[in-house]
């Protein structure tokens, strides 16, 4: 039954398209803020790779892929930061060999299964209109584990990708720390699978960031106004899209780049801050 919501909300579809594009409009940005300030912005796009190979397995064997994507994404995401933190390969390198193995294991999949059939694309290139009760839920619940997550540990990641070593020296569990930011990097994008696609739940985690980057003038609000932009691009690309037959996930990252773009241009060069700076953190 569908809520009494103005146009272009008044029908059951797109009221639980609103729902899954809000959650991943606030979530997205959150866990963005600290990989962009960690120089990291690209790690949800390789992630997300592994994410689909997730999805291809669970589509060629039969079993959900929501959870088959789950495993895979948060196993990548497990492997990027023990060769970062171990010194196996630096930042970039293991995201590239991230990004290109969970490509290349997708594709071997989706061979095993015969064709890149429906199902398949509703995850690579998201299809927000034909979400469920079911899978507004379950996305749901993933936004909520990385809301609270970020909500209760915040300063402790926010130490830790200011200086690791003056973390380490105050006694916060760096590695633990990195690691939890990696799986919830890894439960973000497998909730923005089906809003946006694995090829563009990334800029949901990147593009708010840059336009708060802009504007805000702590980490702390940098959080809050990349959340609300993401939220407002997840409304605003819904609502164009009904409105002018555009692919809705397109829409929705369209939307996000116009407010960076606005930002930065109405911010000029100066109005870029980096919020950390010479290891002295601005909250």
């Amino acid at each position: 039954m569908s809520l009494p919501l103005p146009w272009p909300f008044d029908r059951d579809y797109m009221q639980l398209a609103l729902v899954a594009g809000l959650v991943v409009g606030v979530c997205a940005p959150l866990i963005g803020t600290f990989l962009v300030q960690k120089r990291m912005s690209l790690m949800g796009d390789g992630i997300g790779h592994v994410a689909f190979a997730g999805v291809a397995a669970g589509l060629v064997f039969g079993v959900w892929p929501i959870g088959t994507a789950l495993i895979a994404a948060v196993a990548g995401a497990v492997c990027i930061e023990w060769l970062r933190s171990r010194g196996r390969a630096g930042g970039d390198l293991a995201l590239a060999v991230l990004f290109y193995s969970g490509i290349a294991g997708g594709v071997v999949l989706t061979g095993l299964a015969g064709s890149l059939d429906a199902s398949t694309l509703t995850y690579l290139f998201g299809s927000i209109l034909t979400v469920t009760s079911g899978d507004a839920l379950t996305i749901a619940v993933l936004g909520l584990v990385v809301l609270v997550a970020v909500v209760v540990g915040w300063r402790a990641l926010f130490a830790v990708i200011v200086d690791e070593e003056a973390a380490r020296v105050a006694g916060l569990p760096v590695d633990v720390l990195n690691l939890g930011l990696a799986a919830l990097t890894a439960v973000t994008v497998v909730a923005g699978m089906r809003v946006v696609g694995v090829l563009l739940v990334a800029a949901m985690m990147v593009l708010p960031v840059g336009a708060a980057q802009r504007v805000a003038r702590s980490f702390r609000g940098t959080l809050v106004l990349a959340s609300a932009i993401g939220s407002f691009s997840a409304v605003t690309g819904l609502a164009v899209a009904r409105a002018f037959g555009l692919a809705p996930g397109g829409a929705v990252v369209l939307v996000a780049a116009a407010c960076f773009v606005i930002a930065a241009v109405s911010r000029g060069p100066a109005g870029s801050r980096l919020l950390v700076t010479s290891g002295t953190a601005r909250r």
